[in-house]
């Protein structure tokens, strides 16, 4: 779409911020809807150049929903500082141009990015292959160096025991009864690292095919944190597990500590990291179902969702419970 008019959220305001941060002869020629996302609306803005000749594209992250909108502050200007600091690294994240994380100027909390090249991959074919480049890629990741005085928040739990919402009716009630006692306990101790916190195939960019496949960027920083490698390989493990079946969740780990990660040895102590990022999703993972099924993924259902859920979390007891 052309001319701002991309949806009814109301957009004037940040037009005219994003304008005025450009050079004097330059201005938004059109504006495209981006798909995929939960939290934000996200446009692609094509930028004229000098004297109308061809310029370039920037993205717009605009939080536009009341939950995000009220965290928009803590949540973007991590973001943007998590940008500046991986400008001079080698994984491949956008570029900061701008941030509005009070709405100051804008008419949402908003934060102006270069647009980073690829698309994201949700189909099944291929997914192997994607998995390990996922796993090298994470590994890259939780091995950035931060000074101790510039390191991002101890992680968050996004879940906790009397949180859990179990689905309705569930033939495997023990099963969701044993998962929700496994972290009852307190969190096991950990080496902490640099974490992405929301590493799973919808924020990860990919460019070419077969032998040619490679990664291509990294998106959605807002959560980034300091914590557990293992609460990184956990989430990435559940999405591929719901996206893919379980059979690639569980394989997700194995991936890592072949790319040269270090998971905890403890297979109680990582149990309870991959259960706490599970049960985050239930019932029905219908927070990521909506965005894969923007992106084609039709045959992910909320029943069909529950169902690899908790297959999921079967296979994690069998093998480290």
């Amino acid at each position: 779409m052309t001319g701002g008019r991309v949806d009814d959220q109301g957009w004037a305001a940040t037009r005219a911020w994003v304008e005025k941060g450009l050079p004097a002869t330059a201005r938004i020629e059109g504006v495209e809807r981006l798909r995929g996302g939960w939290t934000s609306e996200m446009r692609r803005l094509s930028i004229s150049g000098p004297g109308g000749s061809d310029g370039h594209v920037l993205v717009l992250r605009s939080f536009v929903k009341e939950f995000y909108v009220r965290h928009a502050e803590g949540l973007l200007t991590r973001e943007a500082g998590i940008l500046r600091l991986l400008a001079d690294t080698d994984v491949p994240a956008a570029l900061l141009h701008d941030v509005d994380a009070t709405a100051t100027h804008c008419d949402h909390p908003s934060l102006l990015m270069s647009l980073l090249p690829g698309s994201v991959r949700a189909d099944d074919e291929g997914s192997q292959k994607r998995a390990e480049l996922l796993a090298r890629q994470l590994v890259r990741i939780h091995r950035v160096d931060v000074p101790a005085d510039a390191r991002p928040r101890t992680y968050e739990a996004w879940t906790a025991p009397d949180r859990v919402r179990l689905p309705e009716p569930t033939e495997r009630p023990e099963l969701w009864r044993r998962a929700v006692d496994a972290i009852r306990h307190e969190a096991p101790a950990y080496h902490g690292c640099f974490l992405h916190r929301d590493f799973h195939p919808g924020n990860v960019l990919f460019g070419g095919a077969g032998e040619e496949l490679r990664i291509t960027g990294v998106v959605d920083w807002v959560e980034t944190s300091w914590g557990p490698a293992d609460l990184d390989v956990a989430h990435c493990s559940t999405a591929l597990a719901l996206l893919h079946g379980p059979a690639a969740g569980m394989q997700f780990a194995d991936r890592y500590v072949a790319a040269g990660g270090t998971l905890d040895e403890d297979h109680a102590g990582h149990l309870y990291w991959r259960l706490l990022d599970a049960l985050a999703f239930a019932p029905d993972a219908e927070k990521v179902a909506v965005p894969w099924r923007e992106l084609g993924r039709d045959d992910l259902t909320p029943g069909f969702l529950t169902q690899r859920l908790e297959d999921y979390i079967q296979a994690l007891f069998d093998r480290y419970g």
